[in-house]
């Protein structure tokens, strides 16, 4: 059987990426590729407790060292439990936020040393990478204006890193950009200020562009 594919939505908070995966599960469901959706921190019960700890406005301060290493145990029970056996089955994974996030949130925003945090990666995960990975980029401010008004219309509580301040997602947003260039080679930046259809014509015509083989594989298997 042909291995999945993993996408991975990144970027900063307010820039759409649940909407976008909403809608490219639908397409590419659609197409007939068996789709499998999940999320960082979480994805599995155990790194949703995780996700629990670190994303509550009320779970406090966390050290750079100590934050990573519980997303990095979240992400082996993600990748152990839930992503490489979908892949082997040969389904296609797609992830709200992935290893990027760690670089940009815990490397670039914290200040954790980035060599640091690359062999926490190799220790849970090797050689693993996605397969394509797109940044959703938009000025910080705007996206938390946006983080902040979807909040209050549905009393999320996990918004501990919108109360980090603006420097904060500035530093991310910067971070992003330097990942995209270091992994140029699956990396992808999304104007996010766009609207919601030209961001999904232009994921889907991207996927499409570097997968477009395999979608034709699963239209006519």
């Amino acid at each position: 059987m042909t291995k999945g594919i993993f996408i991975t939505l990144e970027g900063g908070e307010g820039t759409g990426k649940s909407t976008q995966i909403g809608l490219l599960q639908k397409a590419l469901s659609a197409a007939g590729v068996d789709v499998l959706t999940t999320r960082e921190p979480g994805g599995t019960p155990q790194a949703e407790r995780i996700r629990n700890i670190l994303l509550q406005r009320d779970s406090g301060t966390f050290d750079p060292m100590t934050e990573a290493l519980l997303l990095f145990a979240a992400r082996r029970e993600h990748l152990v439990q839930k992503i490489w056996p979908a892949l082997e089955r040969g389904q296609w994974v797609i992830s709200d936020r992935f290893a990027d996030s760690t670089r940009a949130f815990q490397g670039y925003g914290m200040g954790l040393d980035m060599q640091v945090i690359e062999d926490l990666y190799r220790m849970i995960a090797g050689d693993f990478q996605p397969d394509l990975t797109f940044i959703l980029d938009i000025d910080p401010e705007r996206g938390l204006q946006r983080s902040i008004k979807r909040q209050a219309e549905t009393a999320v509580t996990e918004d501990r890193y919108e109360r980090m301040g603006l420097a904060f997602h500035q530093r991310l947003r910067n971070g992003f950009h330097e990942i995209a260039k270091q992994f140029s080679d699956r990396c992808i930046i999304v104007d996010a200020a766009q609207d919601v259809e030209t961001i999904h014509r232009q994921i889907m015509g991207d996927i499409k562009a570097r997968a477009g083989a395999r979608l034709r594989e699963m239209q006519h298997a």
